[in-house]
């Protein structure tokens, strides 16, 4: 008689408690995104603390795949993941989304570099890093090149704005993931939003599975051209955020 089956590996069955947006991925969808997982877990300076595969499919694919609630962001064609880190949402959004081009724009080349190796394990041939300041590459082919930002990273509401305007189209849109609902924040995003041809649109609150236990996506639409003095030199929308 054969002995007991070894364990399954946690990366590769994600718990049945899940959302469905993960339960439903498809099959070369969930095997490349275990792939990054793996690496994640695997690499001792991979540029996360959530690092365990287990935790990883809550804290980082099913939050990532939160923003996918917004038709406008699972329509995009073109999308570019603002401070990508990691690689959250940009490896989850390029693995779910296969026919869209996913830019993962960051300045920080160690987490660059682990974003290259992880689309190379992966084989998300959608994918591709850009190794610079969002400023620089928007000032450049970045330029109005976008139908979807994404920013997971922290920073205020008009910041990622102000970053997202410039590279985004008229009518594109900015999916901001944020913690608790902050009325300062948002009173400044609506005093900026004229400067920045930018709109706010909508707020949802995400189940609590996600990688925050108070998450909200906010929904931005760019109307109109791109504002002339966009984008700012870098660092100054982070160091004096318009609307404040």
């Amino acid at each position: 008689m054969s002995g007991a089956a070894a364990a399954p590996d946690p990366a590769d069955v994600p718990a049945s408690d899940l959302p469905p947006s993960v339960r439903e991925l498809p099959d070369q969808a969930r095997a490349a995104i275990t792939r990054v997982l793996k690496l994640l877990a695997s690499e001792r300076r991979a540029p996360s603390s959530v690092r365990d595969p287990d935790r990883a499919w809550r804290v980082h694919v099913a939050d990532s795949l939160a923003g996918l609630g917004f038709a406008e962001l699972a329509q995009a064609r073109t999308i570019a993941d603002v401070g990508a880190g990691a690689g959250f949402p940009g490896l989850v959004l390029a693995a779910a989304l296969p026919e869209a081009r996913v830019d993962l724009i960051e300045s920080l080349s160690g987490r660059c570099d682990f974003m290259r190796r992880a689309i190379d394990a992966a084989a998300i041939d959608n994918a591709r890093v850009i190794c610079e300041r969002s400023e620089q590459w928007a000032a450049g082919e970045g330029r109005d090149a976008y139908e979807a930002v994404t920013a997971r990273a922290v920073g205020r509401l008009s910041t990622l704005a102000e970053l997202a305007s410039p590279l985004l189209c008229d009518g594109g849109v900015l999916v901001a993931w944020k913690g608790r609902l902050d009325p300062d924040e948002e009173a400044e995003l609506g005093r900026a939003a004229a400067e920045l041809a930018m709109e706010p649109l909508e707020v949802r609150h995400v189940d609590s599975y996600a990688g925050s236990r108070h998450r909200h996506l906010h929904l931005v639409r760019k109307h109109g051209p791109t504002p002339e003095g966009l984008p700012r030199r870098a660092g100054i929308a982070k160091k004096r955020p318009l609307g404040a």
